[in-house]
């Protein structure tokens, strides 16, 4: 059965509009995914890149359109200047990590933090929101109380991971092979190349 890691940031735009489709292509491929959040804000200065408010305006004003162009492609609504961004990603990131304990599916419930940020206007960073996307995303609410310690080192061992198999951003994806995908325009290529394409 092939395999997927996938490293994303709750507060990614990016993420926001892969929406749904790594599981679609993993459900047509047979392949496991194996969710991986980390800190995004402390990826960048670890890899040599700068933080989003640091970057030249020129990338920034690129940025913007960039993603508006994304998301009209993609048919999702998006707001360019979300009033909790950035916010505090370890919440709802212990959230997805203590639901994938469960067993159950989790990809809802990153979508569902994803558009809470990116188009609901909600802070991510809060208890009520949190446990409100659990409940959305069919989860026990009180697992946003649960298994905050093994969360947190789940969640920093996560980092570590990503900073050493050479992730840069997200989303990111590394299948079993170690092939690597950067971004939710690379979903084709990912899934080219589960179909032995490329």
């Amino acid at each position: 059965m092939p395999h997927i890691d996938y490293f994303f940031s709750t507060l990614s735009p990016f993420t926001y509009l892969a929406g749904n489709r790594l599981e679609e292509i993993a459900d047509r491929h047979g392949a496991m995914i194996t969710y991986k959040p980390m800190d995004i804000m402390a990826l960048f200065p670890r890899i040599g890149g700068l933080m989003p408010a640091e970057r030249h305006s020129s990338r920034r004003d690129y940025s913007r359109q960039d993603l508006a162009r994304r998301a009209r492609r993609a048919g999702l609504p998006v707001n360019l200047s979300p009033a909790h961004f950035p916010t505090n990603a370890a919440p709802s990131s212990y959230a997805v990590i203590a639901a994938a304990g469960t067993g159950g599916d989790v990809g809802p419930l990153v979508q569902a933090f994803l558009r809470a940020v990116w188009v609901e206007e909600r802070d991510i960073a809060s208890d009520e929101v949190v446990r409100d996307c659990l409940a959305r995303a069919g989860f026990d609410p009180t697992l946003a109380d649960s298994g905050l310690l093994a969360g947190a080192e789940t969640y920093a061992a996560n980092l570590e991971e990503a900073v050493s198999r050479g992730v840069f951003g997200s989303p990111f994806y590394i299948t079993d092979t170690d092939e690597r995908f950067w971004g939710h325009d690379r979903l084709d290529d990912l899934e080219a190349h589960l179909a032995g394409d490329i």
